[in-house]
């Protein structure tokens, strides 16, 4: 994939649109960073969990839940215990 410029212009312009995407993907990526960042509280996901899987309705999705919050409840304690240690 060659490109073939008749003139500097052409190559200023087309390392302006070059310089304007790279621009936009650096945004991207830390605003994607940031949102994985932001999802990884713990109580967040066990609030996201909750509400994605209670509307389905199911036992089963309740059931996910319940347990996703004991077990970061469980991490919660063992860390508090190990910080004390």
């Amino acid at each position: 994939m060659s490109n073939q410029y008749h003139s500097f212009k052409e190559i200023d312009e087309r390392l302006k649109v070059l310089n304007l995407r790279r621009q936009i993907d650096e945004e991207s990526i830390k605003l994607q960073f940031n949102q994985t960042k932001t999802d990884l509280v713990p109580r967040q996901i066990r609030q996201s969990l909750g509400i994605n899987f209670s509307q389905n309705k199911t036992v089963k999705s309740l059931l996910i839940t319940f347990l996703s919050g004991k077990a970061l409840d469980f991490i919660r304690s063992k860390r508090k215990h190990k910080n004390e240690d």
